[in-house]
């Protein structure tokens, strides 16, 4: 019988469950999982076994949890004092092997969140205080520093560092043993140690449904972006007259004005996305 199928909860004889945490229907906790007195699990969750949950934390329905995942720990920060914060995570989470995920700052937000859909395998680890949207995909041993936010559909490939305070845009995608040091533009690619941006997520466009005119019209804002014939800022404004209504082009160019704590993440030669 599925998770979804079930409704009454299965708890191995071995897991202690403090008094407090509140267990959705139809969960199975594995052998040796403690669960701690704020918890709040989501129904039709699955914990394999050895699992960690504590603090104030949330999670959504239908989580996936594999052994030793410490899920809700204190913040690795230096000023943190027990202060009451959280963590929120969303609806079908998957969670690998030895994953961890703090509670926020009061020096941040107060709170980590993390949306629906996403998946973080084995070694990852969401630092305090960032913001992780929906649908996105975090491999093995990445490493998300305190307060960055990372947009709906990217994928961030396994070994990554990423700095704290960095934005990663939306279907965004890193590559593999990348050090992103600064902000990473809507279906921007980026890669090496030090990370430039190699170009456009273009595959993960049209997985994710674009069509070829929204597709060329990103591919040519980026190439106007990025051209050394004059500077950015001139850049910037050509890019918006010539693209006044186009919707992906123009959530592109606010990622770029709304600015950040980090540079913007650039191409090291002339852009060929």
């Amino acid at each position: 019988m599925s998770a979804a199928e079930r409704t009454e909860t299965v708890i191995h004889p071995t897991s202690v469950i403090e008094d407090g945490a509140e267990i959705g229907e139809g969960c199975e906790i594995g052998p040796f999982c403690h669960i701690g007195p704020q918890v709040r699990l989501g129904a039709g969750s699955r914990l394999r076994s050895h699992v960690v949950l504590w603090g104030n934390t949330v999670i959504g329905e239908n989580a996936g949890i594999w052994p030793f995942a410490s899920i809700g720990h204190a913040p690795q920060h230096l000023k943190y004092r027990g202060e009451d914060t959280r963590l929120i995570i969303g609806r079908n989470a998957l969670i690998r092997e030895h994953v961890t995920m703090n509670p926020g700052t009061i020096q941040g937000h107060s709170e980590t969140v993390v949306g629906d859909n996403c998946a973080f395998f084995t070694g990852a680890h969401v630092a305090h205080d960032c913001i992780v949207g929906n649908n996105v995909t975090l491999i093995n041993n990445v490493m998300l520093a305190g307060h960055c936010t990372v947009g709906d559909f990217a994928t961030i490939a396994g070994g990554s560092g990423i700095h704290q305070f960095t934005r990663i845009g939306h279907h965004a995608y890193i590559g593999g043993i990348a050090a992103v040091e600064g902000d990473v533009i809507p279906f921007g690619m980026v890669l090496g140690n030090r990370a430039y941006l190699s170009g456009l997520n273009v595959i993960g466009m049209k997985r994710a449904g674009f069509n070829r005119e929204a597709v060329r019209n990103v591919r040519r804002a980026y190439r106007m972006l990025f051209s050394f014939d004059q500077t950015f800022r001139e850049n910037l404004d050509e890019v918006t007259q010539e693209f006044p209504d186009d919707p992906l082009v123009n959530d592109l160019l606010g990622f770029i004005r709304s600015g950040g704590d980090r540079s913007l993440c650039t191409p090291r030669h002339t852009p060929h996305a």
